[in-house]
């Protein structure tokens, strides 16, 4: 580790306080520094460029960090990460990305992220993407996240991507057992000619299983979203998908639902609601003194809180 991977550690330590408890820091697909705990357990695979995260059993209020940072261009970063949390553990998982691209060659991540949740666990899975740069490169996130539920699990998934990223293509699939929960919290935000695809595909199995998926997206300048989710009711369950967008300039926000009630006794709902600033909401906030800019700036702000 050199002198600049020292810094960069340390002022990670100090925004995130990772050193308390297990973290894995990789950059530039290697591994940089990483440390385990008695209760949660990180592995490198022998098969192929991933880790292992171990949760054991009844482990609770125990967080784990896993950054990947990208600060060269003409490079593909891709990693295989499953996790394993035990039966009633509780656990927080970490996964800021970062790309730092000044080239004018592609940089991209790819993280493939497999979830095994055992009964009565629980698990908050918080996931921001950055970009920046001013090189010409794209910088790319194109992560794949699987998610296996046993009974009265619980899985939150928040996903973050507010702008730098020219590229994404995220695809999530769950599958919800008995009496167990996903909850998903996305906000997205495009600009200038970004590309920003959503894809989710939930199977409600398991009896009294639950989903409830939201999407918040702002698109300016030339930047195209497009939201898709593929929900499957096999069973007495609930599920609810929403997806708001705002569009500006010349945005584009897509959204494609699919719902399938397999049972009779399975409930889906879908909400779409895509259009622009109310015209009302930047006249009350210019009145309070704000320009036009920084009003819009406000709605943005509060609609992606």
């Amino acid at each position: 580790m050199d002198r600049t991977d020292e810094k960069l550690l340390e002022e990670i330590a100090d925004l995130h306080g990772i050193p308390e408890g297990s973290f894995n820091i990789r950059k530039n697909g290697k591994l940089l520094a990483r440390n385990s705990d008695t209760d949660i357990e990180i592995v490198s695979k022998t098969d192929k460029d991933g880790i292992d995260i171990i949760v054991k059993p009844g482990v609770k209020n125990k967080s784990v960090h896993i950054p990947v940072l990208l600060t060269v261009g003409d490079f593909r970063d891709t990693v295989y990460n499953d996790f394993f949390i035990g039966d009633g553990a509780e656990v927080t998982i970490i996964a800021g990305c970062g790309i730092h691209n000044a080239t004018c060659s592609d940089a991209e991540h790819d993280g493939v992220h497999t979830f095994y949740v055992g009964k009565n666990a629980k698990v908050r899975y918080v996931e921001k993407h950055v970009g920046t740069g001013d090189g010409t490169g794209k910088k790319k996130f194109d992560p794949v996240t699987k998610i296996y539920l046993k009974e009265n699990a619980c899985f939150t998934l928040e996903s973050t991507q507010l702008g730098g990223v020219t590229d994404t293509d995220r695809k999530t699939f769950a599958t919800v057992g008995k009496n167990a929960q996903l909850i998903v919290k996305e906000k997205i935000l495009t600009d200038r000619t970004d590309r920003a695809v959503t894809d989710f595909k939930v199977r409600l199995s398991g009896r009294g299983s639950r989903a409830d998926i939201v999407s918040r997206s702002v698109a300016r300048g030339d930047s195209l979203q497009h939201f898709r989710s593929d929900m499957i009711g096999k069973n007495e369950c609930f599920g609810h998908v929403e997806c708001d967008g705002i569009v500006l300039d010349r945005g584009r926000i897509v959204s494609t639902p699919k719902i399938d009630a397999v049972s009779p006794e399975a409930s889906l709902v879908h909400e779409a609601a895509v259009g622009k600033i109310a015209g009302e909401q930047l006249l009350k906030l210019m009145s309070l003194g704000l320009t036009e800019t920084e009003a819009e700036a406000a709605v943005i702000r509060g609609f992606l809180n």
